[in-house]
């Protein structure tokens, strides 16, 4: 199983749109996906018509008293699976400090799902805390959405040299360029060699668009209700880059 986390430090940038897209396009690809909504806001549960419950909340998950198996729920969609959120998850970072290998839990929990599931995406939120080191323990790659400013730039060289400090447990860090708006000289300038920005940096750049924000209003996916437009193109692109790369 390869897990992915959509993560960055800043909100807003666009990272649970990233999750709740790619899951669905690597499930229509055939792929057993399984997307855990980590973020207490509970957005990605939201989108997929689900109720932000886990019975006996995150305590329970973490200390292992209830399986992660018993509290996935199924979606509207074929071969795609959900983890709810629940708003206990605000306080997982205290949770995580009474286990015995804080940073290492969520590794831990998620092994009895290996041979259930080909992919799996952390929606993860925006934090540089207990539970985002432990992310980065469970997660093979980091997707890391950032918006064409200088700000932006900064925050993500800052998890760069986060995750360099952490040696070999690091996860791939793929960031790519999220909500570009062409119209703005900044966002076109940057846009145009993300590559100089940071050497991983992902090609496929996705643009803003109001219909990413109308995922909100239809609760489904953006290829589920807008199969041709634009941006389930780029997000179409940008999951077949990472499988690309991923095959290297």
């Amino acid at each position: 199983m390869r897990v992915f986390a959509t993560y960055n430090i800043k909100g807003g940038v666009g990272k649970t749109a990233t999750a709740v897209n790619l899951a669905y396009l690597a499930a229509r690809d055939g792929a057993r996906t399984l997307i855990w909504d980590l973020d207490p806001q509970a957005a990605a549960t939201f989108y997929f018509r689900v109720r932000a419950k886990v019975k006996g909340g995150a305590k329970k998950l973490l200390k292992g008293k209830r399986p992660l198996d018993a509290t996935i729920r199924g979606t509207d969609f074929e071969g795609l699976d959900l983890l709810p959120a629940d708003f206990t998850y605000r306080n997982l970072d205290l949770d995580l400090v009474q286990s015995k290998r804080p940073t290492r839990q969520l590794a831990c929990l998620l092994l009895p799902l290996s041979m259930q599931y080909d992919y799996l995406f952390l929606d993860c939120a925006p934090s540089i805390s207990l539970v985002s080191e432990s992310v980065f323990v469970a997660a093979d790659i980091l997707l890391s959405p950032t918006i064409p400013t200088t700000l932006s730039l900064r925050t993500l060289d800052q998890l760069d040299q986060h995750l360099r400090n952490r040696g070999a447990t690091r996860p791939r860090l793929y960031p790519f360029l999220c909500m570009v708006d062409r119209r703005k000289a900044l966002h076109k300038r940057i846009s145009a060699s993300p590559a100089e920005h940071h050497p991983d940096m992902l090609e496929t750049a996705i643009p803003y668009s109001s219909l990413v924000e109308q995922m909100g209003l239809r609760r489904a996916p953006l290829p589920a209700f807008a199969p041709s437009a634009e941006p389930t193109r780029a997000y179409e692109d940008l999951w077949a880059e990472i499988v690309n790369r991923l095959a290297l």
